[in-house]
């Protein structure tokens, strides 16, 4: 038996416009949600979140059992979101979450870690 085709019930084109939406905003937003999505990554924001001074990348070594260069790799993600700044201290890098994130960000950021 042959499977027939349905006529199109609408051509292609504009039947109703669609909401503006900013290419940039979707770019962003995108950046955010990628960073958010690794549950190490998540862990490492609940724990900068909740810290009252930077975090050293040999706590978070220790603390989750990973090794430096995944720590590294996960926070260059972090960073490239725009949701982390680091410092370096001698040999040890410190990390903070960043000061001045968009206020979305932030209240994202709070109502995923409360």
């Amino acid at each position: 038996m042959a499977i027939k085709e349905l006529p199109m019930l609408r051509e292609r084109g504009a039947c109703c416009e669609l909401p503006a939406v900013k290419e940039s905003w979707a770019n962003d937003t995108s950046e955010l949600m990628k960073a958010l999505a690794d549950p190490t990554r998540l862990t490492m924001l609940a724990s900068l979140w909740k810290a009252d001074a930077p975090i050293c990348i040999c706590d978070f070594t220790a603390g989750l059992g990973l090794t430096q260069p995944t720590i590294s790799h996960h926070m260059a993600k972090l960073k490239a979101a725009g949701l982390v700044d680091s410092e370096k201290q001698g040999v040890w890098i410190y990390y903070r979450l960043r000061k001045k994130l968009a206020p979305a960000t932030r209240q994202i950021l709070g109502q995923l870690i409360r």
